[in-house]
């Protein structure tokens, strides 16, 4: 899943109003920041399978430090625990980023095939498969994605037009993205994938950017 976990930055936005999307971003898509970097140092392992499911040719075939769910129980205790301390931030905030962390691995165990760890060594893995009908997942994922952006555009407003375009060209260019992944070609070799996922801290800037030139109806006294 994709533009399904950003659907949930942007939508999270209307629960935590203070709190910056590019930080929102940050939270949601940890495990796939982590895992590339992890994926690059050898630490953990992805194959570049055609026809593995009909959504990806990607086989993860061993990634528990980013994917499993005891780690990623931990990342999200202590990303919440860390927006705590360094923002000073409300219990609701913090708790908001640390869901986003965890809602990763959820969103990745409706759509993936049996592959999600669920310790650090471990055997048992799980997924439910999503992937393996093309319609039914690019539904549900743009559904998410319409329900999220729709929440934070009506959560925010643009100060002037650079909030407004800015906005929507990171939305329009999110899809573009997604089509792509979907109707391209397979990636060359697993360290391509890899190398290509740090782009997603690029699109964490573009959320810094945006919400700085927007502004949230309600933020707490």
């Amino acid at each position: 899943m994709f533009i399904g976990h950003f659907a949930l930055g942007f939508g999270a936005k209307k629960a935590a109003p203070e709190v910056s999307l590019g930080t929102l971003f940050l939270a949601c898509q940890f495990a796939d920041l982590l895992w590339p970097s992890l994926v690059l140092a050898g630490i953990e392992t992805v194959e570049v399978q055609p026809g593995n499911t009909v959504v990806t040719p990607l086989n993860f075939t061993h990634y528990p430090y980013s994917h499993s769910l005891v780690a990623m129980l931990v990342w999200a205790v202590l990303g919440a625990l860390g927006y705590m301390a360094f923002r000073r931030s409300r219990l609701q905030a913090a708790l908001v980023i640390g869901a986003l962390v965890l809602s990763h691995w959820v969103l990745d165990v409706l759509t993936h095939r049996p592959d999600l760890p669920i310790t650090l060594t471990g055997t048992g893995r799980l997924g439910l498969g999503l992937w393996n009908s093309l319609p039914l997942a690019v539904a549900v994922e743009t559904l998410l994605f319409i329900v999220g952006v729709g929440l934070y555009a009506r959560a925010t407003e643009p100060i002037h037009r650079q909030g407004s375009i800015g906005f929507w060209a990171l939305v329009a260019f999110l899809l573009v993205v997604s089509i792509a992944n979907l109707v391209g070609p397979p990636p060359p070799s697993a360290m391509a994938v890899a190398w290509a996922a740090q782009a997603i801290w690029l699109l964490v800037a573009w959320g810094y950017w945006v919400d700085r030139h927007r502004r949230a109806w309600a933020l707490p006294a």
